[in-house]
């Protein structure tokens, strides 16, 4: 589900169950900050950019204004909003509510961001890395509502990762639990890397940004087909047009999306191996238009095979895997999640 925008997608008041909780999910490029209840649903939202070049200060008095932009929507008092969930990219230091190193937001390493957030909003922050709050969002009223326990898996620009068990955001002793697009796929010597520098790791294969290069590399190696056609009129490569491509039976575009599909089955039985989990969760932007479209489906149709290829008879057949079911409003959901967690 896409996050609400009009008031009319809104939980009235009068219907929410107490206590109320904000989250705020903190983007290179958005900012998104819903109001939800104690059953996760949304009374109130407010998105506006992130604005990266203008410092992280900045930002943190927008993410407390919006906490208060969501208290005058929702008609209550700043004091109704019980705490505030805040999600934002790793790696970072839980514990200390600081950002070690921002990658897409430059110039924002170290900054003490929940602290300064709840400066800003006048409530108290409990802080998540955005993947492990879209995890929790799931978790609790997505997906895996009817879970135990989840891997999430978030396929974007890079490949995130969330674990949740029995109420648990797994976080880890450093704060770096859960990064699962850096689990090592591929030890070759010709290993793929990431945008990190880990060579052979999930995301290397998996995400948009791979996606892209290894079209890329095929094309001018001098690949033909209506992907090439496509590009060569100018269009740009993205996940999109490789999944238009793959729909209109381009075999380029399908083997990359398969290819794609069998790292991330390899990846995935790793996990299950480790975590056994009840449900895997695959999210995120580059989902090829979920279940009900073709290619969607071709995608994790090829990913669940691949898991039954590699993993335990009894856990291929008993792990569940879907795709996410909140889209972008899994962030800010989970975020409160966690806040209503929070002791």
């Amino acid at each position: 589900m896409a996050a609400p925008t009009a008031r009319e997608g809104w939980l009235p008041l009068a219907s929410a169950q107490r206590p109320l909780y904000a989250g705020v999910d903190l983007g290179g490029t958005n900012i998104k900050a819903g109001l939800v209840d104690n059953l996760g649903r949304t009374l109130a939202f407010h998105t506006e950019p992130t604005r990266v070049d203008q410092g992280p200060e900045d930002a943190a008095a927008r993410m407390g204004r919006a906490v208060h932009t969501l208290a005058g929507l929702a008609g209550i008092a700043i004091d109704d909003i019980a705490r505030v969930g805040l999600g934002t990219p790793g790696p970072m230091d839980l514990a200390a509510g600081t950002i070690l190193r921002a990658g897409n937001l430059p110039g924002w390493d170290g900054f003490p961001i929940r602290d300064r957030v709840a400066l800003h909003a006048g409530r108290p922050v409990t802080y998540a890395n955005d993947a492990n709050a879209a995890a929790y969002g799931e978790f609790w009223v997505g997906s895996a509502r009817e879970a135990s326990s989840l891997v999430m898996l978030t396929l974007g620009t890079g490949v995130g990762g969330g674990i949740i068990i029995g109420d648990t955001n797994v976080e880890g002793a450093h704060s770096h639990g859960s990064e699962c697009g850096h689990i090592i796929v591929d030890t070759s010597p010709s290993a793929r890397s990431c945008p990190s520098g880990h060579a052979g790791d999930l995301e290397a294969y998996c995400s948009a940004t791979a996606l892209v290069a290894r079209a890329r590399e095929a094309l001018d190696r001098g690949a033909t087909g209506s992907l090439a056609d496509a590009v060569a009129r100018g269009e740009k490569l993205t996940p999109i047009l490789v999944s238009q491509a793959a729909e209109g039976g381009d075999s380029l575009a399908r083997e990359l999306i398969l290819d794609t599909a069998r790292w991330l089955g390899i990846g995935i039985v790793t996990l299950m191996h480790t975590i056994d989990p009840e449900m895997v969760v695959i999210g995120g932007a580059m989902t090829f238009g979920g279940e009900s479209a073709p290619i969607g489906k071709l995608f994790i149709d090829a990913v669940r095979a691949e898991v039954r290829a590699r993993a335990f008879p009894l856990l291929a057949e008993k792990t569940a895997i879907r795709y996410a079911s909140l889209g972008g409003a899994a962030g800010y959901i989970g975020a409160a999640g966690l806040a209503r967690l929070a002791k």
